[in-house]
């Protein structure tokens, strides 16, 4: 067998080499400061849709028509709403998007075909497709007590809401927010009315 000899490297050969090591060198370090850069802008981006504007996925179809599942809401904090508004709010470790219907001393009534009355007057409900008494427990008329706000799923038929005592009224401080716009799906972008 015949050995090959190995001399010393060109100097060309050896700007080759310098030139390898400084590009691995810089690829390391903007990788490193990107890869910072990312996880501090998430970390930021996690800690204001949780403090300040909750980002949410709608699960099951007691909004439709007005919310379907897999939409995602943004439901920020600290706005005022009012009936006929869409709130987040927690239940059993759980957060529920629905419509406020009446506020604390308001006399809700709701008849067998579903149409809703807040102190005797007719609830205009254009967002409601389809009217059902739906799964109601309470002795109506229902006074909403102090301090808590009458919440109806949009879908009467399948929505556990306020007229069952299961879920009840909801008070302030379980309160998310108010779901201000729909920023997912693409095409349905927008305020949530």
């Amino acid at each position: 067998m015949k050995r090959k000899v190995i001399g010393n490297p060109t100097v060309e050969q050896l700007e080759a080499e310098l030139r390898r090591e400084r590009h691995k060198r810089n690829y390391k370090a903007t990788l490193r400061s990107t890869v910072s850069a990312l996880m501090i802008v998430a970390a930021i981006a996690v800690l204001i849709s949780m403090l300040w504007i909750p980002v949410l996925q709608v699960v099951g179809e007691s909004m439709t028509p007005s919310l379907f599942e897999g939409e995602i809401i943004v439901a920020p904090k600290g706005l005022k709403f009012q009936k006929g508004d869409v709130i987040a709010f927690y239940y059993n470790n759980k957060i529920l998007v629905k419509r406020v219907i009446a506020n604390a001393g308001e006399w809700v009534n709701i008849d067998q075909d579903g149409n809703v009355f807040i102190n005797d007057v007719p609830l205009d409900e254009p967002y409601v497709g389809e009217k059902a008494l739906g799964d109601c427990n309470i002795t109506l008329p229902y006074q909403v007590p102090d301090g808590k706000i009458f919440v109806m799923g949009d879908h009467r038929a399948t929505s556990s809401d306020s007229r069952n005592t299961a879920v009840g009224c909801v008070a302030e401080e379980q309160i998310v927010g108010r779901v201000l716009l729909r920023v997912w799906p693409f095409e349905k972008i927008g305020i949530v009315e």
